[in-house]
């Protein structure tokens, strides 16, 4: 059923009240392929968890809220297990789920919003792993032939918080569901992020286990990131930039407490956060539109902002960090 005028503030974690023109549910893959068979030339904006968006206008395209939902199990070995979970999965629980049969891989990847579907899309990541480190392959279907195809990790051209679907294949394709190689034993644990070893010693754990690690990233980013449900935001709203060896000499003369991490010889990833509130924003705030208090990795919506707000605030942000590092930052969150 198509419905008119309706309010996506519901559908976006940042809270952002615009209203969809048009704006259709589908719960299954048929129900998917019908809808678009249903109308051949319609430009689509397909809807998932909203998590990873901001929205600056109102949508004249017909909006599709997918709702296709499956965890299954479709290879067992003695040291490996393949899980595949529908696009409409929350992330969250997904995690939650493998961790119950003490399948590891995804522990670190605890608490990040959204669902399953978009995991490919923008090679999520947080505290030293990735997507690409355990994804093996996903489903997609095509929206001009209607062809189901299948991408391997490789298919996916990951980079940091990149992929082929942001880029040679932006919308050109709609996930379907993505396939996971896990560890059922031996299972290898990050935990060289300093935030995990310090959040794991406070918990008396010298010999963690892979829910023991979950557990330390949720106390971390909760302590950090407000919950979208309280606070209208989008996790990070920013990547954190990789820099040449060259510039980040001549920054860190003049901040020695610069934090940095080594990516080769010759680049460096700076923390975006720091960047931003050494910047003096952190906690900033115009009308309803803000910086977190907590981390200034994270935009927030006080209540009534409006995206275009949130979009202008980020737009000082990145100005500001250029003129006093020469770093451009860029955005993390697709901007509408």
């Amino acid at each position: 059923m198509i419905q008119e005028n309706i309010s996506l503030k519901p559908y976006n974690t940042f809270g952002i009240d615009v209203q969809a023109k048009r704006f259709t549910q589908v719960d299954t893959i048929t129900e998917l392929k019908h809808l678009i068979q249903s109308f051949p030339q319609e430009p689509y904006f397909v809807l998932s968890g909203g998590s990873n968006m901001l929205l600056t206008h109102d949508v004249e395209q017909l909006v599709i809220k997918l709702n296709i939902k499956g965890i299954e199990v479709i290879k067992e070995e003695e040291d490996f297990v393949w899980v595949e979970a529908q696009a409409s999965e929350v992330w969250h629980d997904f995690v939650q789920w493998t961790l119950a049969r003490d399948y590891g891989g995804l522990e670190n990847l605890s608490l990040i919003p959204g669902h399953v579907g978009t995991t490919p899309v923008q090679n999520i990541g947080a505290y030293g792993v990735e997507i690409k480190d355990t994804m093996v392959s996903c489903k997609a279907l095509h929206i001009q032939t209607l062809e189901i195809e299948e991408f391997t990790n490789a298919d996916c051209q990951f980079d940091y918080r990149e992929s082929i679907f942001k880029k040679a294949a932006k919308d050109q394709y709609i996930i379907l569901s993505v396939v996971y190689r896990l560890s059922k034993k031996n299972h290898v644990l990050h935990t060289n992020y300093g935030a995990i070893k310090g959040e794991l010693e406070q918990m008396g754990i010298t010999s963690p286990t892979i829910q023991d690690i979950s557990q330390a990233v949720i106390a971390i980013r909760s302590s950090k990131l407000p919950n979208p449900a309280e606070l209208g935001n989008s996790g990070s709203f920013f990547k954190n930039p990789i820099v040449s060896k060259a510039l980040f000499d001549v920054l860190v003369k003049k901040y020695p407490t610069l934090p940095s991490y080594v990516i080769d010889e010759d680049h460096i990833k700076i923390p975006a956060g720091w960047l931003i509130e050494t910047s003096g924003y952190k906690g900033y705030r115009i009308g309803d539109a803000g910086v977190h208090s907590k981390q200034a990795l994270v935009l927030v919506n006080y209540g009534h902002a409006q995206g275009i707000e949130l979009k202008k605030l980020s737009e000082t942000i990145q100005h500001e960090v250029f003129k006093i590092f020469n770093i451009h930052l860029e955005a993390e969150v697709n901007i509408f």
